[in-house]
């Protein structure tokens, strides 16, 4: 019987004699759960499965608690791709895209002219914005470029996503005395031998043992992943505050209801005269005297 390789999984190993960490992930289930009330063409959808494996891989090389998000922002048919992984291994992604395509060559021809936005958003810190031109014909290419600019640290993905699952690999090289060049391309070149189909369908001890058998490698214990969208009445009710009570009641006037959906996971929120009448009368602030 074939068993079943990990899904919805990331497995942190690192190879400590050499200063290189990796990572691997792989999204099925959460994936899918993700796409349901999306339907977006086959080449949209790769796209989006490789974004939200490497912002799972990219969220396992810092510790944060809060969210990594990356965002491709582009002139192509795809004109948005936005991938989010959080500390607590969740994940959310949405693209936007126009009609204007049948079918796609890669990664370039989607996306034209653009650039990649890495944002971290922690608690407790300020929040980072790194910003790289887009390079190569994958979003693998763009991220290599974007670590050697921005971050100085040798950093190498592999990504693929077929049929709604999506995995990817990750090797960093850590500011460390341990390990050189050679072993940074020793590594780097032993990666280059998995495939496609390999990161998707094996399990991730055989996936380590194919590559590295004859490296030390620790391995650490997988955690789970899951799909989880952010969004709330309660945010929505503060994103309508900030408009303003004139310009709701004016939406009221128009609509009878203001109607909202979250892009990410297509829920919707609506608030009719009532709900709006009682969400700016809690927000005003006590009368003197009382």
């Amino acid at each position: 019987m074939k068993m079943k390789p990990e899904a919805d999984l990331q497995q942190r190993f690192l190879f400590d004699t050499m200063g290189v960490r990796g990572e691997l992930v792989r999204l099925d289930s959460s994936f899918k759960a993700l796409l349901e009330n999306h339907d977006y063409p086959r080449e949209i959808k790769a796209q989006l499965g490789e974004a939200l494996s490497a912002a799972a891989l990219l969220a396992s090389t810092i510790k944060l608690d809060g969210a990594l998000i990356m965002q491709v922002e582009g002139d192509g048919p795809m004109r948005t791709l936005i991938a989010q992984a959080n500390s607590d291994n969740t994940v959310r992604g949405l693209a936007h895209y126009d009609d204007s395509f049948e079918t796609a060559a890669g990664f370039s021809e989607l996306v034209g002219q653009g650039r990649m936005v890495i944002t971290i958003d922690a608690q407790g810190s300020e929040r980072y914005q790194g910003i790289v031109e887009l390079k190569g014909d994958s979003i693998a290419e763009t991220l290599k470029t974007y670590f050697t600019q921005s971050e100085q640290l040798p950093t190498q993905l592999w990504l693929t996503s077929i049929d709604g699952m999506a995995a990817g690999l990750l090797l960093q090289k850590m500011p460390s005395e341990h390990g050189g060049e050679e072993e940074w391309e020793h590594l780097v070149a032993l990666a280059e031998t998995l495939t496609d189909e390999e990161l998707l369908s094996l399990p991730f001890e055989t996936i380590l043992y194919r590559l590295f058998h004859e490296e030390r490698v620790l391995v650490f214990d997988s955690e789970p992943v899951a799909f989880r969208c952010s969004c709330s009445r309660e945010r929505i009710a503060s994103a309508l505050l900030n408009m303003g009570k004139e310009e709701v009641e004016s939406l009221l006037e128009e609509m009878d209801v203001v109607e909202t959906h979250c892009d990410f996971c297509m829920a919707k929120y609506n608030f009719d005269a009532v709900d709006v009448a009682a969400l700016f009368s809690d927000a005003m602030p006590a009368e003197k005297g009382q």
